[in-house]
């Protein structure tokens, strides 16, 4: 299964000027999967009031893009809903199934958790014989949720992860890999946004033992994930049956 990420330099609280780019940086590409950043539609904004969508913009694009690719598409918006504001993941299919998560762990340091209201569930997809875990941004820094029960094959990240603390991004996604004996594509930002804030290329994508699979080309960076291959590693690395046993309290 192929997954692209896109490289978006996002337009700040333009909506319609990065659905335009995306499009066109998307318009030659071909994949299983598309995948976009943390709140493609506006960067990374507390100013959800006035951003947030209200009536389905960015979800309608994802449903419109992933029909014309034949192709799963997987980004990230802010949106209002019965009156409170989430960071919401989408994943649509291309017979217009939905999929969602709402950030779990929201960051504080911004005042993100003033803003907007935590998530409740884990997302587990299934997509094309994968099962797939949905996680944003600053979830990346809690393993606990995201460990790996034997539920899921590849992990998927999407954020706006700052160049000042690019290093614990990069990190952080090769130990998710390896102790989750799992795929994990972690998809950032570039660029710099409304708040100054700067964005240097930081996608990776790792196979279960750390290794980096991905391939990059411009703002695009690919990966071809072999379901096979990752079985095999987990039936001679069996690490995930000594795990601990535990529940978390949400």
């Amino acid at each position: 299964m192929k997954i692209t990420g896109l490289n978006l330099d996002i337009i700040w609280k333009n909506k319609t000027g990065n659905f335009q780019l995306i499009e066109k940086e998307l318009q030659n590409q071909n994949a299983d999967i598309f995948l976009l950043p943390e709140m493609f539609s506006t960067g990374f904004c507390m100013d959800a009031s006035e951003v947030a969508d209200r009536n389905q913009e960015s979800l309608e694009l994802l449903k419109k893009m992933s029909v014309e690719k034949n192709a799963a598409f997987c980004g990230g918006a802010s949106v209002e809903e019965d009156g409170k504001f989430y960071n919401r993941m989408y994943f649509v299919q291309p017979d217009s199934h939905v999929d969602f998560y709402d950030k779990r762990h929201l960051f504080s340091f911004s005042g993100e958790d003033k803003v907007y209201t935590p998530g409740r569930e884990r997302a587990i997809v299934n997509y094309k014989g994968f099962r797939i875990l949905l996680q944003v941004c600053y979830d990346l820094r809690f393993p606990v949720f995201a460990r790996n029960n034997d539920d899921y094959d590849a992990i998927l990240y999407i954020a706006n992860w700052p160049e000042k603390r690019v290093g614990a991004w990069e990190h952080l996604l090769k130990a998710r890999a390896i102790e989750n004996l799992s795929f994990v594509f972690g998809l950032n930002r570039i660029g710099t946004d409304g708040n100054n804030l700067f964005y240097q290329e930081s996608s990776h994508c790792f196979f279960a033992d750390g290794t980096e699979i991905s391939q990059k080309s411009g703002d695009i960076v690919s990966a071809e994930l072999n379901l096979d291959e990752l079985k095999d590693f987990r039936n001679h690395f069996q690490f995930l049956n000594d795990r601990d046993s535990f529940s978390i309290q949400l």
